[in-house]
């Protein structure tokens, strides 16, 4: 098998990955602030780092995966005095949508999701060290600041450098700041807003500091891959490696990984310009694992372009991988293979070292794609019976990285969520066509043809009988 490389964000160079602990590996990736239903950039990042964990898990590694839910934030604490709920009511309200949609597309849930506040003693720990080793200061306001200055790598990950950024901001100095680019780690409660008890009174974290605790709680001091939007690059990222090695003593995470932008008709995704949708509103209008497969498969580096045409494309496309293995494969695994325990079960296959060779190469998707549709090709031309079956097993496991075929083909053809009648009366219908051809009563054979069309329902004859499908 070929080496696994990695664009590691920090260095900005494609790198072999080597875990700290052979076979294992420590993955850390930032989630989203739940003050609202979560938008299609939030779909983009966790689709993106779920087939790489798919994709890690598929080589044979041991992942744990840690992924967080800011549940205290600004924005959370607006919107809920907004809607006179608790912020607590409304983060536990709003998890649990991200985690309605989060199903719809085939994302795997994490090891671990811990939320901050359920880590507010390892914040104040953490806090506390920085103080206590001179990285920290608290000013007259009473919130807790980190000294930038303080940490001589500031800037390494976004590579900027410190000197332009000081000279960037305002050249008079805040009163209650040492430097414009000190960030707060925590913040002293305002009145009407939810605090806790902490050695510098009353108040709430930061938001940097609240990933810093969660990691180091669940993946240790040093782990192997942290990630997340590149978005979040500067300031997030940045004031995580200051704070947490300056805590610590030590690496924090030994590769970065950042996902791509949502683009709209190529302009930035935003509420300002008004192009800003979530993910709900995709999933309402189209089948959810035709827009799994669209977010999955750009490069994960890459921007990726929304457009009714790019999710048409991807609809057709998944339809093209759905019908290669229907009748060669149509029941889902009761696992997920790794790729050698696919080899051992159907032998050595060029497509399978291919599709390696694709993924291994800093998560290369559209060339892994292309090995699918390659399958499909030799697939659509072997005539003997038990290789189609034995392709389309390979098919199913490799398509299964990216989290698709997920569904039988009659589940994935016949669309039951998204039909507004029985199936059973399809069936009727169909049985009704029959008849009518066999007594050669061709009126009726037509106006059961005019209803099924109305009803957007594909008949599809075969050796086997008439199947049927939803048109998509």
């Amino acid at each position: 098998m070929s080496e696994l490389k990695l664009f590691n964000s920090y260095n900005r160079t494609k790198e072999v990955f080597k875990p700290i602990v052979p076979g294992k590996i420590g993955m850390y990736v930032c989630g989203p602030t739940v003050y609202d239903l979560c938008h299609a950039g939030n779909g983009r990042t966790f689709v993106a780092f779920d087939t790489i964990v798919r994709f890690l898990r598929f080589r044979g590694y041991e992942v744990k995966f840690v992924r967080n839910i800011t549940d205290i934030d600004d924005k959370i604490i607006n919107r809920a005095n907004e809607n006179n709920e608790s912020f607590s009511a409304l983060a536990e309200r709003m998890a649990a949508e991200m985690h309605k949609d989060l199903e719809k597309l085939n994302v795997l849930a994490p090891d671990v999701e811990p939320r901050a506040s359920q880590v507010i003693p390892e914040i104040i720990a953490m806090c506390q060290d920085l103080q206590d080793k001179g990285f920290a200061y608290q000013n007259s306001d009473g919130d807790l600041l980190f000294r930038v200055t303080a940490f001589k790598d500031y800037g390494k990950l976004s590579h900027q450098v410190l000197d332009q950024l000081q000279f960037g901001v305002r050249t008079e100095i805040s009163q209650n700041k040492e430097s414009n680019l000190d960030f707060v780690l925590w913040k002293s409660a305002k009145p009407g807003e939810p605090f806790w008890e902490s050695p510098w009174g009353n108040g709430r974290p930061g938001w940097h500091i609240e990933c810093s605790a969660m990691n180091n709680k669940f993946l240790g001091s040093n782990f192997d891959i942290h990630g997340g939007g590149n978005d979040l690059q500067f300031p997030h990222h940045e004031n995580e490696i200051a704070q947490s090695c300056c805590a610590t003593g030590d690496k924090f995470a030994n590769y970065w990984l950042h996902s791509g932008m949502v683009m709209v008709d190529k302009e930035k995704m935003s509420k300002s310009l008004n192009n800003f949708f979530t993910i709900r509103t995709l999933l309402d209008k189209y089948e959810s694992e035709a827009v799994r497969f669209f977010l999955a498969g750009a490069h994960y580096r890459s921007d990726l372009n929304y457009s009714t045409e790019n999710l048409e494309i991807a609809t057709r496309s998944l339809d093209r991988l759905y019908t290669a293995l229907k009748g060669n494969c149509d029941q889902t695994f009761a696992k997920d293979y790794t790729a050698a325990e696919l080899i051992a079960e159907y032998g050595e296959n060029p497509y399978v070292e291919k599709f390696l060779a694709a993924m291994n190469d800093d998560f290369n998707a559209p060339e892994a794609i292309a090995v699918l549709f390659e399958l499909v090709s030799l697939i659509n031309t072997t005539e003997n019976i038990q290789e189609k079956t034995r392709l389309a097993h390979i098919l199913r496991s490799l398509g299964n990285v990216f989290g698709i075929f997920y569904k039988t083909t009659d589940q994935y053809f016949n669309s039951l969520d998204k039909l507004d009648v029985d199936p059973a009366y399809i069936e009727e219908l169909i049985a009704k066509r029959a008849k009518a051809r066999a007594e050669k009563d061709w009126a009726t054979a037509d106006q059961v043809r005019d209803e099924l069309n109305r009803l957007n329902i594909i008949l599809e004859d075969g050796a086997n009988g008439c199947t049927w499908k939803v048109k998509k």
